[in-house]
Formats: structure tokens, C-alpha cells, sequence
């Protein structure tokens, strides 16, 4: 075995050079003792195996001749380690290090010329074929050939030039405008991460967290505003029996009107009155709203985001310092009462819908609240929608329907099955004759679906309610009821 192991090292160019060195033998440094020997033992069998061994032998004693001489080369003192010379001229025996290739830009011969492509022969296509492909071209959809076909075409059609405006005007408006901001949903997911990860001291409740996501993404709304956005006219729109009303004002104005109403749910919760000593001619939030307006010598300027951003800050540090118990507390709007956790529920919805108003002023795109939000202020409005449409029928707003009768307090009653679909979807059951009814599927006389951004802007009065439905199934008076009651809930 020790000839194989010579031979391995034969192929390794570092190893046999060491090896040659050191045993001081020109032809026979490569192999160890013995190698003859055993090369002979290996060629007494046949002579086919003869001849092979014989051919083997001769090999290698060639391979080793060569490499001995370089070695022995180095044995005589030459400071190349490669060899002399002579093997850099043997067509044998290749220079390790291959010279550098002499580029043809040096040589000053001409460089070679490079075949163009031929131009492809434009495409030919009949009028019908390409009145045909004007709508692929108005979508980008078109090969180059096609696409170059059709623009010749319409420099010399006047019929399909027009038609090609229009539908790449068609095709605009079938590209809805991103919207700069991000993702409302995109807060409460980060919030939610770090609160896995690390969870607060001083919890906030789940039901404040509506309110804090719409005044932050209205305090960052606000926050490039220049002076011409903060004096852009807005129009406040509200329904007041059953006819449509509204106020104008300006950017300014809207965010002294949520400092204002915000203020009743700060005098709850023992903060100071944004109002201070300004009389309010009614304890309403209109009302607190006109005093407001009326006691500033000028016009709002920016100057009111400061108190309204401090005032929002310090309802949710106090409701997240109160805890749990403080969802109990009672807030008065004048002339009806909503205890804190669907409070600022109302708050919050409040804040989206003027944070449009405004966003639609300065003509810059907002989006809704994230679903779980919306969900929840759906929520609100369906449960208190039983009390007014009771309140509306003792001011007569209300028109009887066949079929109404008292019922006892939790007992099922008459039922409006209202269906919100897309963002913030479910479904809840309306009771219609008493507020204290109960609804039930198995009472159900009426069924109305509609989206959910739909239902909230009829709750806003933004929308009007003939218009609001998507869908609607059975009771046509209990229908109109429930939409118009809806409508009601909406105020300045």
C-alpha cells in the first residue's frame, strides 16, 4: 500500500516538492522504498497483467523523472521554487502561473463590428383588430408590437382617438387613490405587540382604547397643518327632526368643538372644564359649543390644538389610573345620560367622523377605524337605538304600525334583524316596541343590511336615511322607523 500512497502524493504538486527535497534523489524522489518490488509482485500474473503492470511502471518512472528534475532543480540552489526555464517553453509542461492575456484593444487592430438586430417589420393590422385592442392598450395590456400598431393607428382615427380617451379615463377612475396615511389598524397592532411583550403598569381599559386610536390619528392629522388649512372651511351636518341641518365653520372651529363636548366627560371624571367660566346657555353639547365660539374675541386658530391634545392626554391617563371602576361614572349630555365606557364609545366615533369632516375640507384622504373599533361603535348605536325610536314615537316622529303591543321588560317583542356587512360586520336584533324588550329571531318582521362605514355615516347624518339601505326585507314602516332613528342620533 505504500506505492498507492506514493502516487497520491504525485498528484499533489506542494507534497511531492517537499518530498524530493528531502530525500536528496532526482528520479526516484517521489516514491518510497519498495515501490519496484511491489510493482514487480503486482506483474506476475498473465501476460495481459504483465504487459498492463509493465505500462503502469513505465508511467510512472516517466512522471517521476519529470518531477525529479524540478525537485533536484531546487536542490542546486535556484531561488525560483517553480524550476529553470525549460519548462515554461515544453508544450508538456505548462507554466503554473499562466501569463496575462494581452487584450484586443491593444493590439491596435480594428475591434470586431457587432450584427444589430434587424428591425422587426411593424405589425400590420386592420381598423376592426385594433378598435378591438384599444381597451388592452387604455390597461397597459399590450405587447410592444401591438402597442406601437395601435398609437399609428390613432393619429390617423379620429373615431378611435376619442374612444381611447375615454377609456383611459375610465380606467382612472378604476384606480382607487391610496391614501398616504397607514393602515389605521396599523397602531393597534404595534401597541398590542409590545403589550405581549412587556404588559403595562397601569393597564388601559379595553373600552378607552377607541377613543385614544381616533385622537391620535387626528393629532397627527393636524399636525403639518398650515395656516390656510386651519382656516379651510368646514361644514358640520347633523339630521334634526327628520330634516337635514347644518353649521359652518372652520378647521379650528371643529377642533374647539371637541375641546368643548370632550370637556363633559373631563367635569366627570373631575378635570377641569375646557369651558371655565364661560356660561353655557344650555348644558348640551350644541350648547357648550355656541358659548364657546361666542366667548373667543377672534376666530379659533391652531393655537387650539394644544388644550384639546392636553385634555385628550389626560382622559386616558386618568380612566387607565381610575381602572375598571371608573367605567360606572355617568356622563350627562344635557338632556340624556351615558355612563363612561360608552362615553367616550361616542367620543371616539365623534372624532372620526369631524377628523373626515376635516380631512374632506383640506381634500386629503382618512380612513375608517380599525374593525374591532367600528365594531364597537356599531355596537353603541344598535343598543341605544330601542330608546329613541321609544322617544320618537312619544313626539309623535314615529308612525304607528299595525301590529305594536306592549310587551314586559325582557320579554321578546316585534324584532328588526339589522345586518352590517364588510368593516366592523355582525348582526343585532332591534327590539321595536318597548326599550326594554328583548329582541328575538323568532318575532323577527323585518330585516335590513347595510355596510358598515354606511350605517355610521346615517348615524353621523351625513347620510340621508331613504338613501342609506343596501337592503331591505319585510315591514316597510318598521324599516323607515329604525333608519330615521338612526339618523336621529346624530347632532352637532
Amino acid at each position: 500500500m505504500s506505492g498507492a500512497g506514493g502516487f497520491e502524493a504525485h498528484d499533489e504538486q506542494d507534497g511531492y516538492e517537499g518530498r524530493g527535497a528531502r530525500e536528496g534523489s532526482g528520479d526516484r524522489g517521489m516514491f518510497p522504498e519498495g515501490t519496484e518490488k511491489m510493482s514487480e509482485g503486482i506483474g506476475n500474473g498473465d501476460d495481459d497483467t504483465d504487459n498492463a503492470g509493465d505500462d503502469q511502471e513505465s508511467a510512472r518512472g516517466a512522471d517521476a523523472h519529470g518531477v525529479g528534475g524540478a525537485a533536484s532543480a531546487g536542490d542546486g540552489g535556484a531561488e525560483d521554487p517553480v524550476g529553470d526555464d525549460s519548462h515554461a517553453t515544453d508544450p508538456h509542461h505548462p507554466p503554473r502561473i499562466p501569463l496575462p492575456r494581452a487584450s484586443v484593444e491593444d493590439t491596435g487592430r480594428p475591434l470586431p463590428t457587432l450584427e444589430e438586430p434587424a428591425p422587426s417589420a411593424p405589425l400590420v393590422l386592420e381598423h376592426p383588430v385594433l378598435k378591438a385592442l384599444l381597451g388592452a392598450w387604455a390597461l397597459a395590456a399590450c405587447s410592444a408590437e401591438e402597442t406601437a400598431a395601435v398609437e399609428d393607428h390613432l393619429g390617423l382615427c379620429g373615431a378611435c382617438a376619442d374612444e381611447a380617451l375615454r377609456l383611459r379615463g375610465a380606467v382612472g377612475l378604476l384606480q382607487r387613490p391610496e391614501s398616504l396615511d397607514l393602515d389605521p389598524g396599523l397602531r393597534t397592532r404595534v401597541l398590542d405587540g409590545c403589550l405581549d411583550r412587556r404588559p403595562p403598569r397601569i393597564p388601559m381599559p379595553e373600552w378607552a382604547t377607541p377613543y385614544d386610536a381616533e385622537t391620535a390619528r387626528l393629532d397627527a392629522l393636524l399636525q403639518d397643518f398650515g395656516d390656510a388649512e386651519w382656516h379651510a372651511p368646514v361644514r358640520l351636518r347633523w339630521f334634526d327632526a327628520d330634516e337635514a341641518t347644518s353649521r359652518r365653520t372652520t378647521v379650528a372651529g371643529v377642533m374647539a368643538h371637541l375641546l368643548s363636548v370632550d370637556g363633559l366627560v373631563a367635569v366627570a371624571l373631575g378635570l377641569d372644564d375646557p369651558m371655565g367660566e364661560v356660561p353655557a346657555d344650555a348644558p348640551t353639547p350644541a350648547g357648550r359649543t355656541e358659548a364657546y365660539w361666542r366667548a373667543s374675541h377672534f376666530p379659533p386658530t391652531r393655537s387650539v390644538r394644544t388644550p384639546w391634545r392636553e385634555q385628550s392626554h389626560d382622559l386616558v391617563r386618568t380612566v387607565a389610573f381610575t381602572g375598571g371602576t371608573s367605567g360606572k361614572l355617568e356622563v350627562a349630555y344635557g338632556d340624556f345620560v351615558l355612563p363612561l365606557h360608552d362615553a367616550m364609545l361616542d367620543r371616539a366615533f365623534e372624532c372620526w367622523v369631524h377628523a373626515e369632516d376635516i380631512a374632506e375640507a383640506v381634500d386629503y384622504p382618512y380612513e375608517p377605524p380599525s374593525p374591532r373599533h367600528l365594531n364597537r361603535m356599531i355596537d353603541l348605536a344598535a343598543r341605544v337605538l330601542p330608546a329613541v325610536l321609544a322617544e320618537r314615537r312619544q313626539k309623535g316622529l314615529a308612525s304607528p304600525a299595525h301590529g305594536r303591543h306592549l310587551v314586559s321588560a325582557g320579554g321578546p317583542g316585534r324584532t328588526l334583524r339589522l345586518e352590517i356587512e364588510g368593516l366592523g360586520g355582525g348582526e343585532w336584533l332591534i327590539p321595536l316596541d318597548s326599550p326594554a324588550a328583548v329582541g328575538s329571531a323568532e318575532h323577527e318582521v323585518a330585516h335590513v343590511a347595510l355596510d358598515g362605514v354606511e350605517f355610521c355615516q346615517l348615524a353621523a347624518g351625513h347620510v340621508p336615511p331613504a338613501e342609506a339601505a343596501a337592503g331591505q326585507l319585510g315591514d316597510r314602516e318598521a324599516i323607515r322607523d329604525v333608519l330615521f332613528a338612526a339618523a336621529s342620533l346624530s347632532r352637532m
